[in-house]
């Protein structure tokens, strides 16, 4: 069971307080060095959350597009960025079925992308490879089906076989599968995650 489908559950109280003054994933880190740092690029930070991934790319010089389908994470994040950054922060509020993807050199999904319904998840990772422009990038993290939440049906997991199938069409610099027992936020968890990131060419 995930928070959200816990009564009473509260983003505020049982996830954004927790994750408060974390870094930023390592995800990010490492795409973020396969791009020149002498340049700037526009990134879409998908499922945004806190906004702390979203902050570390605006303090780089990028331009974001910050998305989620939570107001109180948007909230936060703006509240967060320095008023030197702002002109280059845009948010979008928006459920993944309804999303909205400008072209973009990067879209950063950390584990945001299992938490589309499987009915629109083939349309939604369309989306996402049409908005990466060539040479552009996709750092994303999709659950795999040993997870303890893969019962759960209105999310998405995938196999590692699905998983290759999807970014076939992208150049793979990094993919890594973990199948362990760990943690959420609300307490113990199995995570079968599988950690991608490529480039469209």
């Amino acid at each position: 069971m995930t928070g959200e489908n816990i009564p009473n559950f509260s983003w505020e109280e049982h996830y954004y307080k927790l994750m408060d003054g974390r870094e930023p994933r390592q995800l990010l880190l490492d795409v973020l060095e396969k791009f020149p740092k002498d340049k700037t690029f526009h990134a879409i930070d998908l499922g945004c959350g806190d906004g702390t991934e979203t902050a570390a790319l605006l303090s780089r010089g990028w331009s974001v597009l910050a998305i989620d389908a939570e107001e109180a994470g948007i909230k936060r994040l703006v509240n967060k960025v320095p008023e030197e950054s702002r002109s280059r922060l845009q948010t979008q509020i928006a459920v993944f079925e309804e999303i909205i993807l400008p072209p973009t050199d990067l879209v950063h999904a950390s584990y945001s992308l299992p938490f589309c319904h499987p009915s629109h998840f083939p349309a939604m990772w369309e989306k996402i490879k049409n908005a990466v422009k060539l040479g552009g990038r996709i750092a994303v993290n999709f659950f795999g089906v040993n997870d303890s939440w893969a019962n759960e049906t209105d999310k998405t997991f995938h196999t590692e076989e699905q998983v290759r199938a999807m970014v076939a069409d992208l150049e793979i610099e990094y993919f890594h599968e973990m199948d362990e027992d760990g943690e959420a936020t609300i307490g113990p968890k199995h995570w079968h995650v599988f950690t991608v990131i490529g480039r469209k060419v």
